[in-house]
Parts: structure tokens; sequence; C-alpha cells
């Protein structure tokens, strides 16, 4: 343990968590330009980034190159979007140019603000006809925040749709509304169609390649600037593993340099105690040698034996590192400013699975597997928290929004895990005595024949219409300002009400005073009544009143929800019930038993669906939903109670 007090740092705090070189940073690096390319989701981020690879020569004439490389990740493919922040580089006229490719759904804004903390611009990507979205407005606040120069580079202009200079107007409008300064708001576009691989200043003009867009970046991005003779400092922005070095730390030396073998060391502040045993001020030292340094060059990673000012870079060295950590100099310790982000909105919990069927799918199934796996998560993920609860197998995770929870789940179900998730719950703040929200601002693209059921659907949920406007092609987009709890569960009925024809993006809008109870679910469930297999004779009967979950011959058990309800209220049914043999004769037609084919449930829909009573039964081949209360018995008992409790409550008030 160390008793020094936190070194002071010859950096400027321009945003809380971003670091800028200060006047003391006198010497330039023009070898070297960092740029994050920032965009709302499926605007073409990742697509420019293959076509800027291709072009730079990062790829052999004869390799066989996917769509989308740098999307890596199984789940970004599948589901066509960035999740986690990734760096390449390219050479371009002598300059080396490090590229970030960011998330753009401001789920994972985590990734998107750690990697702005190691950028000196940003080159905003537009969509040519759907113009600034809200996921375009979160990334620019981020990058303005920030106060990083900004290219705009207009995409995919060979749409039938597209309409590029109003589009360009609406950045300008963006923009202004965001507060931009004079420099912020003089700047360069360019126009894209990151499919074609091509580029223009003007739209008169046909590009033929990407050198304008090159060009750009390279004169309107900052060289990186330092500190001559300044002791070593490197800001940890990104963690990677590798199965041979350890845990791997990535991020940008801002002053010094860092050689293969040296020496290195992490000063970290300790967290407080509730017991007082340990002194304000007190750090932790950390040191270890650089085993492995590497820095990116095209979708590969090479071993390099130093790295100076501007370089982003990955190295192991020091097992216990994190995200926000400065690797400095042993003999010359400069901490710096420690990364801010965003708070969580959102809460599940997490425990391990408890149904009568646990154990048969999954390859880790216990709370201690889970613990493990997300002790892991949170030392990638500073943006995920996790917590324990009152009950030794269940924890409350904390993050973004539902699609993070979400992508989450589905990487443990695909690891092995089994596990049983709730309903996401939204974290409450109390302001001057009241208790507060968190809201998010949405926009919705529509038909315009379905602006009734749209709206009213919004009002039930406590949503304030903002904004409303009719684009060329004769949608209807309506801008809604709405608690986050009026949107769990809103995407499935959107869908429903717009015959699968709606858009709907969303970001986060702050606090905001409680809205009072929003409508969630309007019906009700059929929970199974005992443990057995489904039957195709008891579920013919069923599905004339509900919409079933599962088909003939699969496994239920008691507190099993096995579809909903046309009804409000739940139901308790028999699925496994079989058809009495007698020696009756009968017609035909009462043995051919037609099943309609059961809704099919996705991770996404599941955990919109189900109410504060119920459970997601996540294993890696099913997806189940439960009561949390299985017994039928044990449920009605305790909707006694509750009913008992309710009443007391009121008799004392009057």
């Amino acid at each position: 343990m160390s008793d020094s007090p936190r070194s002071t740092t010859p950096f400027e705090l321009e945003h809380g968590g971003q670091v800028r070189a200060g006047d003391a940073a006198t010497s330039v690096r023009n070898d070297i330009r960092n740029v994050a390319i920032v965009a709302h989701v499926d605007h073409g981020k990742t697509t420019l980034v293959d076509a800027m690879l291709k072009q730079a020569g990062a790829f052999r004439a004869n390799q066989v190159v996917v769509e989308r490389v740098m999307d890596s990740n199984d789940l970004e493919r599948e589901k066509g979007i960035t999740i986690l922040a990734k760096q390449t580089a390219v050479d371009y006229d002598g300059i080396r140019l490090n590229i970030v490719d960011t998330p753009g759904h401001a789920d994972f804004g985590g990734e998107v603000e750690r990697s702005l903390n190691m950028v000196d611009s940003v080159l905003l990507l537009v969509d040519a006809a759907e113009g600034p979205l809200p996921q375009t407005r979160y990334v620019l606040q981020k990058a303005m925040s920030h106060h990083l120069p900004v290219v705009v580079a207009i995409n995919k202009i060979d749409r039938s749709d597209a309409r590029s200079e109003e589009v360009l107007d609406d950045v300008y409008e963006l923009f202004m509304d965001l507060g931009a300064d004079e420099k912020q708001i003089d700047f360069p576009v360019v126009y894209t169609n990151a499919k074609t691989g091509t580029s223009t200043m003007n739209l008169a003009d046909e590009g033929t390649d990407l050198r304008p867009l090159f060009e750009l970046l390279i004169e309107h991005t900052p060289a990186p600037r330092f500190i001559p003779d300044h002791p070593l400092q490197l800001l940890v922005t990104n963690l990677s593993a590798n199965d041979y070095v350890g845990r791997m730390a990535i991020g940008r030396v801002w002053n010094g340099t860092i050689k293969l073998g040296g020496k290195i060391v992490i000063l970290r502040e300790e967290a407080e105690s509730t017991d007082g045993s340990i002194e304000p001020g007190r750090t932790i030292t950390l040191t270890g040698t650089v085993t492995t340094l590497t820095t990116a060059h095209g979708i590969e990673r090479v071993d390099i034996a130093e790295a100076g000012p501007g370089d982003i870079v990955a190295l192991a060295g020091i097992p216990d590192v994190t995200i926000g950590d400065t690797i400095t100099d042993p003999s010359d310790p400069r901490p710096m400013e420690r990364l801010d982000l965003d708070a969580p909105t959102l809460s599940m919990t997490f425990g391990a699975n408890t149904s009568p069927l646990s154990g048969r799918e999954g390859k880790y199934v216990t709370s201690r597997h889970i613990r493990q796996r997300l002790e892991r998560e949170v030392l990638g993920n500073v943006s995920i928290q996790f917590e324990p609860t009152e009950s030794a197998d269940t924890y409350e995770v904390l993050g973004r929004g539902e699609l993070q929870l979400a992508i989450l789940i589905e990487q443990m179900r695909r690891e092995g895990y089994e596990l049983q998730v709730s309903r996401p719950e939204v974290i409450l703040k109390t302001v001057g005595g009241e208790t507060h929200e968190p809201y998010e601002r949405i926009t919705v693209d529509i038909p315009p024949e379905f602006i009734g059921p749209v709206q009213a659907a919004l009002a039930d949920r406590k949503g304030r219409l903002e904004q409303m406007s009719t684009d060329a092609d004769g949608r209807v987009r309506m801008e809604y300002v709405i608690p986050v709890r009026g949107l769990i569960g809103f995407r499935g009925q959107l869908l429903t009400d717009t015959r699968g024809t709606a858009l709907m993006h969303q970001i986060g809008e702050g606090y905001g005073p409680w809205a009072g109870e929003v409508t969630h679910r309007t019906s009700g469930v059929l929970v199974s009544d005992r443990q057995g297999t489904s039957n195709g004779y008891a579920l013919y009967s069923l599905q004339e009143r509900s919409e079933l979950f599962i088909g003939s011959g699969e496994d239920v058990y008691e507190g099993m929800i096995v579809g909903e309800n046309a009804r409000v209220e739940d139901m308790d049914v028999n699925a496994t019930k079989e058809k009495k043999l007698t020696n009756m004769r009968t017609h035909s037609h009462d043995e051919a038993i037609r099943l309609t084919p059961p809704r099919e449930l996705t991770l996404e829909s599941a955990i919109e669906f189900i109410g504060a009573d119920e459970l997601v039964e996540v294993t890696p081949k099913s997806i189940r939903l439960r009561k949390r209360i299985l017994s039928q018995h044990d449920r009605r008992r305790a909707a006694g109670k509750e009913y008992e409790m309710r009443v007391s409550a009121e008799k004392d008030k009057d």
C-alpha cells in the first residue's frame, strides 16, 4: 500500500472523464491521426470501414474478406449492429490513420464514451434518406461535449429516396440544438457511398474512390500533442483477453513511450469502506512488466517493440488492470483522471435456474458460476454493474437499456449458462424530496393509417408528443418523451398495432418527475397446473381462448406459462390432458386435431412480455416463461396476503 497523494497531471479536464492536452503539450506528432466513426444504427459505419481498409491496401489481393469485417462477434453479425467498439489502422500517404468503429445504439454508450477518450476527431455518418435520428443526436452530443472537431459524411447517396441537401440542413439544425460553437458548426462535409467505396466533395461530381474522405480526415484531424521528456501516461479505455498472456489493456499513449519488457505501474484509489478501515486518499500500487505489446494494422494486431504519444496499443503485464486505470512510469508515476460515464437506468435480477427442468441443457447452472461470469463482464464493460440481493442465488444487474442487458443474457446463454431473469425495472432517484424516474426520447416512424392506435398506446404509457412531421414518402414521424417504464414491452405492441411496418428509435432524455401508473400488459396468461408432457388434445381446447407459446410433446411443469390468455386474469390449465380411450366408435373428424403454430419466443420478446410476478427461464436450447412462485396454492396464498395488506393500508389512510 502507498500513502502518496494522487499525482497531478499536465492535462486539462474539458469534460467529465475526458482528458485533452493542456498548454504544456508543445510537441506534435504529424505521422498519426486518431479518428472515431459515430452514427445511428445501420447508417453504414462498419461498411465504410470495410471500404477504407480495402482501398488502403489492408488486405491481400487474393484474401477472402467477409462483409462488415469489423463485426467479428456472432451476435453482431446476426443483429446487424455493432456492439463492441473496435480499432483498426490504415496507412495513407505516409500517415497512419487509427480508426475506431463505435456502436450506434445508445444502450452501448459506454463503448462510445470510452472510444472518444482515444481520438482527436469524429467522423459523423448520416443516412442521406433517413437523416439525423436519436442515436445520431446521442453520439454527436458526446463528441461535442469532448470538444472534438467533427467531419460530417452524408452516406448512402445512391438511395432512390436520398435527400442529401435536406439532410445536411437537418444536421446544421442538430448542431445548433446541441449548442455548437462557431468552430464546431463550421464543419466540413463529404458525400459517400460506403457500399461502392466512393466519396465526393460535391454531389454534382461522381466519386471514384475514398481519396477525398481520407484527405479530409487527415486535414481536419489534429495531430497528437504531447510533452517532450514526460514520463509515460497511457489511459486504459478497453480490455481484451488472450489465452496465452491473459488480460490485455487497450488504450492511447498520451505522453512518454512504452517498451516491450519495460517496467510499468498503476496507482489506483482505494474504494471507500463502510466500516472506516481505509483512510481517505490511500492508493493501491500495482506493478508489472510489459510482456506483450501490439497495435492494429488492418484487421490484425501486430507485435511492436515500442510505442509513443498518439499510438493506440494493447499490452499485457498487469493482470488486475481495469478500465479507467493509467499505466505510468514507476520512477515518476502520473495518474490521469478516471473515466466518468453515464449512470445505468434499468435493473434486472439474474439468478440460478430453480425450475424442475433446470440442469438438463446448461453447463453452468449454479449461482457461483453466474457470479463469476458477471464479474468477468464488469471488468471489461464499465456500463454494466451488479450487486448481491437478499437472496443468496440472485444478483441485481444494472445497465443502460433492455437491449444491452438482453445481449449479455444471450452471450451467457451461448456460453452454456442456465439462469432465470426478471422483468426490467427502472432505477429511481429522489430529488428535493420527490421521486424522479428516467425518461427517453423516442422517434416512431409509421404509415399514416396507424397514427390513431399508436398515439392511444403511447398516451396509456404516459408519452408526451413533442413533434410530428410527414416525410417525402408519406410516412409519419412522431417524436415523444416517455418514461422508461412505458417503453418496457412497447416494441412488441407497436409492431402488432402497425402490422410490422413501424420503426422506433430511442435515446436517453435524463430524469424527470414520477409520471404515475403506466399500463403494461392488458392480458393474462395460461399457467400449467401440473408437470408432464404437453398433449395436442389438451392444447386444442386451449387455443380457442388464447395464443399458445408451446406445441405438443414439450415438457411442462407447474407454474410454467404456456400461453397468453384472451382475458385480463390468469388461468390455471392442464396442458397434459389426454383423450380417454373407450370402446365407443367416433367420427374421424374428432380425431383430426389441427393446432395453430405456437408463438415463437425470442429473448427480447420474452423479457418485454413478462409481468412483475413472472420470470424468463433461459437455457442454451430453450426460452420458457414461468411464474415467480410455481405452486398454484402458494400463489393464491401470496395474493391473499397482498390483498389484506392493501386493505389494511387503505384503512390506515382513512
